[in-house]
């Protein structure tokens, strides 16, 4: 089976996953996280977690991915047992000192975050004799190098690897300028994006005069890497033999882990469909006999903020280069959740950003109603009262259609940018 992991900053992103179609979901908790801005779990809502995911037949991981310094060992023996009492299902960990660590005071499965840099068969073997559960493969690596490590490695050893999400400048994700400009260490947690800043260079003989290396009058965005986006390719990681496809972006909204958790589930299952009913054993086709959807879940994805795409360093080509600009672009706009299914009619709805009745609202689903327009509609507050623009926040208001549409709880509504 192949696993879809979807990244949680917090609860609601949490369930956001499961119900978009996540297998599993990786989670910080409060402390030994890369993520420290993030919302994060506290000890009760990892337990929470656990027990809802376990109960839909779902996956937790926590990640404990800091590059630790010796201090940042206090209280990680206490903290393992907080995550056996939750029976979390895997940590996910980078520092080859916590790994041990971790395999000697606990009994919690080990999975090799991908800033351990592995990106070659012997790396692999290493970890898997210290006794790790999966390896998350650096995304610094072609297909043909995934396929040469999965073929000679034992088959109880688990790989994952991105599929999607945002690239670090640096390799696999070690990165100084954090630390260095700002004296936030993204090693621990508290990055904060410097590669993603404007940049010039200058001459050391011609000091004072800056340059710029791109056409730009804001600057230079050097280091400011594209998005990776793997979605048309998925077949190929699969006959690879990989086991968990993972989305980058605990930082991201609930709206983005919604669309792109839900994208690459359809992908990930019409595969699947498809090679169950190919009896002929061809699977070559794929991608050539299902242009059409995967060009159409493709263009979900550039429905969500995202930066322009690229397949990174699978193919050895030339799509890794850098943007003119680090603002991220959205062809939709999140505006509003589904609270509670349709009754009588009406739809019980959340607001997450202003709209209005003369907007045309477009159904984000998990089920059939993917991409339905919703035209002709009224909206009235918990009082009764019509409302015309939805502007305050979070406000609950109850959407009815003139068209026999039923919408579930989940679902997301959102309109053009």
């Amino acid at each position: 089976m192949i696993e879809l992991l979807a990244p949680a900053g917090n609860f609601e992103k949490f369930l956001t996953a499961l119900d978009f179609g996540a297998d599993a979901v990786y989670l910080a908790g409060q402390r030994f996280s890369l993520r420290a801005f993030a919302g994060n779990f506290s000890d009760d809502e990892i337990l929470k977690a656990c027990q809802i995911a376990h109960k839909r037949g779902k996956k937790v991981y926590v990640t404990i991915n800091i590059i630790a310094h010796s201090c940042d060992f206090e209280g990680l023996e206490n903290y393992l047992k907080v995550l056996e009492q939750a029976q979390v299902d895997g940590v996910i960990v980078a520092d080859i000192g916590v790994i041990s660590f971790i395999i000697e005071h606990s009994n919690l499965n080990v999975h090799v975050s991908t800033q351990a840099n592995v990106l070659n068969l012997e790396s692999a073997k290493f970890f898997k004799k210290m006794g790790v559960k999966r390896i998350v493969l650096a995304r610094e690596l072609s297909f043909e190098e995934i396929k040469y490590i999965r073929e000679n490695l034992p088959k109880e050893i688990e790989l994952e690897v991105f599929v999607h999400g945002a690239m670090c400048i640096s390799y696999s994700g070690r990165c100084l300028l954090s630390n260095y400009l700002a004296g936030r260490d993204s090693n621990r947690g508290m990055c904060t994006q410097a590669c993603r800043w404007e940049y010039s260079v200058t001459e050391k003989s011609r000091k004072g005069e800056n340059y710029d290396i791109q056409e730009d009058e804001k600057g230079t965005y050097i280091f400011n890497s594209k998005d990776l986006n793997l979605l048309k390719h998925i077949d190929r990681l699969i006959e690879i033999g990989i086991n968990s496809f993972k989305i980058e972006g605990r930082m991201k909204s609930s709206y983005y882990v919604a669309n792109v958790t839900n994208a690459y589930r359809r992908a990930i299952d019409l595969y699947q469909n498809f090679k169950e009913n190919n009896f002929d054993g061809q699977i070559e086709s794929f991608e050539k006999d299902n242009a059409i959807i995967l060009n159409t879940l493709y263009n979900e994805l550039e429905k969500s903020s995202h930066r322009k795409y690229t397949t990174g360093f699978c193919f050895k080509d030339l799509e890794k280069e850098n943007l003119e600009s680090s603002m991220p672009i959205a062809t939709r706009r999140f505006v509003a959740v589904v609270l509670k299914d349709t009754s009588n009619g009406k739809t019980l709805i959340e607001q997450r950003n202003n709209f209005s009745i003369s907007q045309s609202l477009e159904v984000l689903s998990f089920g059939e109603n993917l991409n339905i327009r919703l035209k002709n509609y009224t909206l009235e507050d918990e009082n009764g009262n019509m409302v015309e623009v939805a502007r305050l926040v979070q406000q609950k208001l109850y959407l009815k259609c003139d068209k026999n549409i039923h919408l579930f709880k989940g679902e997301i509504l959102r309109i053009e940018n």
